[in-house]
């Protein structure tokens, strides 16, 4: 895979507005980012990034005619960061389990997607490429979240498939499998949790450098050595995780 040039490029990230998204945007601009659209579902929660380069961009990636506008406005696009998460820890067995599930669903898997099919074409004009933020949980389930890691390992199969897909036109497609990470999404989480701003950078350094799997942080290297050698194990190994 060619690697992905990060200074003087324009960039989109979805879910700027905080954690990891946030992180990115910041890591991007202090690398020399041409120009980054930041992009969020409310306008209002993105007033902390005031810098020149950032442009905001209303965006909510489960609905349709906002992906439309926002290929409109963000035309010059060259990096696609498919960021924006979802996760409401739903049980199988849950009340509202298949509900949630389709709310993760269309925030992890149908949003990325969407934002492929709609940008591919400006992609394959610059020549530069896609990445999307999967999790460890879209390759072993996690018992306190299997929707959650359902929608993600959903999510690694598009980034799979865009990847063979877009390879003819020069279109790098890199998937990032973090382990936990010290944001709001991963609070109730009593276990050690990499920086925002750290896996960030390992994120850039690794699409720098052309890197397809990406495991930016200890913990997520410990797993990929394991899964890489024994599936099974690694699925036994996060079966067995607790809160």
């Amino acid at each position: 895979m060619n690697a992905l040039k990060i200074k003087g490029a324009v960039a989109l990230v979805t879910g700027a507005n905080r954690g990891l998204g946030y992180a990115l945007t910041e890591e991007l601009l202090d690398r020399g980012i041409a120009k980054v659209y930041a992009a969020a579902r409310n306008l209002d929660t993105l007033g902390f990034l005031k810098e020149e380069r950032v442009v905001p961009l209303k965006l909510d990636v489960t609905d349709e005619s906002h992906t439309l506008d926002a290929i409109q406005a963000a035309a010059d696009v060259e990096i696609v960061f498919n960021n924006a998460g979802l996760a409401l820890s739903s049980t199988i067995l849950g009340p509202e389990s298949v509900a949630e599930a389709r709310k993760e669903m269309e925030v992890n898997f149908f949003g990325p997607l969407r934002i492929i099919h709609t940008f591919a074409p400006a992609l394959a004009q610059s020549g530069r490429g896609v990445v999307n933020i999967g999790s460890l949980a879209g390759l072993a389930s996690v018992p306190f979240m299997p929707t959650y890691g359902a929608s993600k390992a959903a999510l690694h199969s598009l980034t799979q498939a865009a990847r063979s897909l877009f390879g003819a036109q020069g279109t790098a497609v890199h998937g990032v499998y973090a382990g936990p990470i010290d944001t709001d999404m991963a609070r109730g989480l009593e276990i050690p949790k990499a920086s925002a701003r750290e896996v960030a950078a390992a994120i850039l350094d690794a699409v720098e450098a052309g890197v397809e799997d990406i495991y930016p942080d200890a913990f997520a290297e410990s797993f990929a050595a394991l899964y890489e050698s024994s599936p099974k194990r690694a699925e036994k190994q996060f079966a067995a995780m607790e809160l």
